[in-house]
């Protein structure tokens, strides 16, 4: 197999700290730069030419998702995101689909618990025309009263279809099972309840006060001039109800570390049942785990790669080809700004679950007590290498992965990245395995009674 590129002394950095200074910077990434701005406002602009790429994805990052809201305020990002989409003082809904639609292009959001993103995807050359749409999308959106009823009966509709997705409900259910009522067990896009009750005051509030340009991350990639692009987005941006920000001193915003005790606070339920009826049950195992940052985060991808990465992971191995005993089978670890979550997963008859659990458990000490063989830790790496640098063929995925840096607050090279992948050894695979083994165990099963 053959090694990885190693960049001893390059002419620009390959992993950058990202805070408030410089306004602006570049690093290295695999032969291609990262260039990153601070924008008057506080604004953070990121951005990666891709030579000869046709096309090119811009987002705008609002760091603001579902772990921000308030009581009473349970799912409002989400309800906001999709607001966004219905007119602006400029542009009616429809002219801002017609303008996406005219050029070929696509558009979507998405909400997080830590973010909401607006996107699009379009040949590199409508930039220039749909970079003004987004901006004039996320600072100006009227919000009517008419628009939110309409769209509360969608969300109502992509609640309910979300209802219908026995494993959708069980990941939920995991969330909740790990942290309980807090900030990030409760659901993305709130319940019926607190969306049928949501105010378009509310919204219009939680809007004026959350997002503006200290919030605000702009990541592009594709065949784009960094210079250009801030031009452009300058100029919108000085035509939009934001103008007045770009005047003033103010540094971007960072998260500011929650108080949320992972590990072994509060006294909530931490191993959950819904019965549905249904023929497969659903079951996440798991615990609280790392950060983002957290320096073992290499060693945790490998060992969550051996447990359940593919078709010949262990979990995969033992307990759908050796034993038969589900269809899907999967690990992996969630990160946020200041915590995380594991988790192992499985689709099987209900009669299994107690049998499927135990094989879970039972590979993680397998895992600690003896690590993997070197054949399958080569395998591991080459895995995760194939994968991050095939997903790195789109510019939408570059494009997420530098936004979500600025967000966690480093960037990393591809190189660098996957260095640090290369050089998880066996030991490191065992200290995982044992920090899995003595975290506080939750569970979540959407089953049926049998």
């Amino acid at each position: 197999m053959p090694s990885l590129p190693q960049y001893v002394d390059p002419a620009t950095p390959t992993t950058l700290t990202l805070g408030g200074a410089p306004s602006t910077s570049t690093i290295e990434d695999s032969g291609l730069e990262i260039e990153r701005s601070i924008l008057p406002g506080g604004i953070r602009l990121i951005t990666q030419q891709i030579p000869g790429a046709l096309s090119a994805s811009l987002g705008m990052w609002v760091a603001v998702g579902s772990r921000d809201e308030g009581p009473g305020e349970g799912g409002i990002s989400h309800f906001l995101e999709h607001l966004l989409f219905k007119g602006t003082t400029k542009r009616s809904a429809f002219e801002i689909a017609e303008a996406f639609d005219a050029v070929g292009a696509e558009s979507n959001a998405a909400t997080t618990k830590e973010a909401t993103y607006y996107w699009a995807h379009m040949v590199a050359d409508d930039l220039p025309e749909l970079l003004p749409v987004l901006t004039d999308m996320v600072t100006d959106s009227v919000i009517s009263d008419e628009d939110v009823e309409v769209e509360r009966g969608v969300i109502l509709d992509e609640l309910a279809m979300s209802d219908d997705s026995p494993s959708e409900v069980a990941g939920e259910l995991f969330a909740r099972a790990v942290y309980g009522d807090s900030e990030l067990g409760r659901p993305i896009g709130g319940t019926r309840d607190s969306v049928e009750g949501m105010a378009a005051q509310k919204i219009r509030d939680l809007y004026h006060r959350k997002y503006g340009t200290d919030d605000l991350i702009v990541s592009v990639a594709g065949d784009v001039d960094h210079g250009r692009v801030r031009d452009q987005l300058l100029e919108a941006m000085s035509n939009s109800p934001w103008a007045a920000q770009l005047a003033e001193p103010i540094e971007p915003k960072r998260r500011v570390p929650s108080t949320l005790m992972v590990a072994s606070g509060g006294s909530h339920q931490r191993n959950l049942k819904i019965v549905r009826d249904i023929e497969q049950a659903h079951l996440l195992v798991g615990g609280p785990w790392l950060r983002a940052l957290d320096p073992a985060g290499p060693a945790s991808s490998v060992t969550f790669n051996l447990l359940g990465g593919g078709m010949s992971s262990r979990l995969f191995q033992e307990i759908r080809e050796k034993r038969g005993l589900a269809y899907s089978t999967y690990a992996f670890p969630s990160a946020y700004s200041d915590a995380g979550y594991f988790a192992l997963y499985a689709g099987c008859a209900p009669r299994h679950l107690a049998e499927v659990e135990k094989v879970m458990w039972g590979e993680v000490e397998k895992l600690a007590e003896f690590g993997p063989t070197d054949k399958e830790l080569l395998r591991s790496r080459g895995q995760i290498r194939g994968g991050v640098t095939l997903n790195l063929e789109d510019p939408s995925s570059r494009m997420s992965r530098l936004a979500r840096s600025e967000l966690v607050g480093e960037l990393v090279s591809v190189s660098d990245a996957l260095a640090r992948i290369d050089a998880v050894q066996k030991e490191d695979v065992q200290e995982i395995a044992r920090q899995m083994l003595g975290a506080v165990r939750s569970s979540a099963i959407v089953s049926s009674n049998d």
